[in-house]
């Protein structure tokens, strides 16, 4: 984590650095097995632009996370003139929490939500939609908008961009397999009447994939606690974001399911996930419970109140 003011968590450090080097160890694994799967059934060019492909994508994925996030929300960046407001606030809490100030952008939508991304805190942008500065005090906002920046400090929006590359591929291949589109169809070992490369592959994507959503989930559902956690230190005013988090979970359950769809690539990076009611509490959910993080904002109140 970058030197801020914001509370540093050493939970989430950890768990970034074992998420990192299991999915690292998990990516490199699913290059070999499949260049070595394309090299002994004669494919060797194949093989080799198997590998070429999975580091263009991780290069990719870390150079251009944050225009890629940003046209997946239809965002646009604001200059201090277009948005005075929301770049004061911004410059407020990156000066409070010694930080460089990040780029500042909008969304164009009535869903009510913030996100963070970029490289690196020189490239970060954070994000809100129209539907959240129309709803918000400007109290509740700047709770939401430390949260993102937390995120920005603590690095964990990187890690989660390096860290969804090889699910990205795993899932590419996966589809491909499925249709036989790219790897030859049925065809099989000649020498030992082995499974067609299209199964192979199928497989080894498939755990791949499954294994890389399970530790995503689950480093996602800490970060955002971690999130909430050092935003209301820095602001020193938990109940302003847990009244943030209750009206945008309360006006997401009022957005149409089929705008919801349209956003939930990104729930992933949203202050709250793009979905109704029950799924906040599956196993697939990428954020804590709403009750959860509550209970966490009202014991920081309750210190910080002990504390005075």
């Amino acid at each position: 984590m970058a030197h801020t003011r914001f509370v540093g968590d050493a939970g989430l450090t950890a768990r970034m650095t074992l998420v990192m080097f299991l999915l690292g160890g998990l990516f490199v694994g699913l290059v070999v097995v499949l260049m070595s799967v394309f090299w002994s059934y004669g494919g060797v060019g194949i093989g080799i632009l198997i590998g070429l492909g999975g580091l263009g994508l991780v290069w990719f994925q870390w150079y251009k996370s944050d225009t890629v996030a940003m046209k997946a929300m239809g965002a646009r960046e604001v200059s201090p003139q277009q948005a005075p407001e929301l770049h004061d606030m911004v410059e407020r809490l990156c000066a409070l929490a010694d930080m460089p100030k990040p780029r500042v952008g909008i969304a164009d939508t009535d869903l009510p939500n913030a996100f963070a991304t970029g490289r690196s805190p020189d490239r970060s942008v954070v994000v809100v939609t129209t539907g959240i500065l129309k709803m918000l005090t400007a109290e509740e906002l700047e709770g939401v908008l430390a949260h993102e920046l937390s995120h920005v400090a603590h690095r964990d929006v990187l890690v989660m961009t390096f860290a969804s590359s090889a699910g990205i591929l795993a899932g590419m291949l996966t589809r491909g397999a499925q249709y036989g589109a790219f790897f030859g169809g049925g065809r099989r070992d000649n020498n030992n009447g082995g499974l067609p490369v299209w199964l192979v592959v199928l497989v080894v994507s498939l755990v791949t994939y499954a294994v890389s959503f399970l530790l995503l989930k689950l480093l996602s559902r800490y970060r955002e606690l971690s999130a909430d956690r050092s935003g209301a230190y820095l602001t020193m005013k938990p109940e302003a974001l847990a009244s943030a988090l209750q009206k945008i979970t309360g006006e997401i359950n009022t957005i149409p399911d089929r705008d919801l769809r349209a956003s939930q690539p990104m729930n992933a990076f949203f202050i709250a996930p793009a979905v109704k009611g029950v799924s906040l509490r599956t196993l697939t959910s990428t954020h804590p419970t709403l009750e959860q993080r509550l209970e966490q904002l009202a014991s920081i109140r309750a210190e910080l109140n002990r504390s005075a």
